[in-house]
């Protein structure tokens, strides 16, 4: 069974992935989620306390998520997996991507919730660092930063303009250079 907990903070991201921050109340939260009447105050007490919650839970999903992503056997494979990853983030999960995305403009002016995002961005980050080294990229590090900007900016794309843009050559073209001397 499902804690009380992760129903909320569940309950939190599909409003915000599906109606925008405005709909995100405690109330709204119990009420989506099927819990009594201040259920989910109980477990964050203020809205910071639920935003970074949200941050946190969907941070934890996060390295399943995307882990086979980052360990490919060849450059193909990364290629490949990268592309799977951006259809799941952006089709399947896309209300969990959606409901991120308003976190960072959230996270713009909250530095506490600002650092939550960051931590979720490092755990990815260094997945992908060691990927592009284990396949030869003499700057590592650089790569995955590149990588990830270059993936925000077509999510963001995608979730907000319903842009149908295939990353395929974005992500060709950034591993290329990405692995060349």
């Amino acid at each position: 069974m499902t804690s009380t907990r992760v129903r909320a903070l569940d309950a939190a991201i599909e409003l915000l992935g599906t109606e925008g921050l405005r709909a995100l109340t405690h109330a709204r939260v119990d009420e989506r989620a099927g819990l009594p009447k201040g259920s989910t105050s109980n477990h964050f007490r203020t809205r910071r306390a639920l935003l970074t919650g949200v941050v946190d839970h969907l941070a934890e999903a996060d390295p399943q998520a995307v882990g086979s992503a980052f360990t490919p056997a060849t450059a193909d494979e990364f290629v490949d997996a990268m592309c799977g990853l951006f259809d799941y983030i952006t089709r399947v999960n896309r209300v969990r991507t959606t409901a991120r995305l308003i976190l960072f403009l959230e996270g713009s002016h909250d530095p506490a919730l600002r650092e939550a995002l960051s931590r979720g961005r490092e755990v990815l980050e260094t997945m992908a660092t060691a990927a592009l080294a284990e396949l030869g990229s003499p700057h590592p590090r650089e790569a995955a930063r590149a990588i990830a900007a270059a993936s925000e900016g077509l999510i963001l794309h995608r979730i907000a303009r319903h842009d149908d843009v295939d990353p395929r050559p974005t992500y060709e073209l950034l591993l290329k250079t990405a692995l060349a001397d």
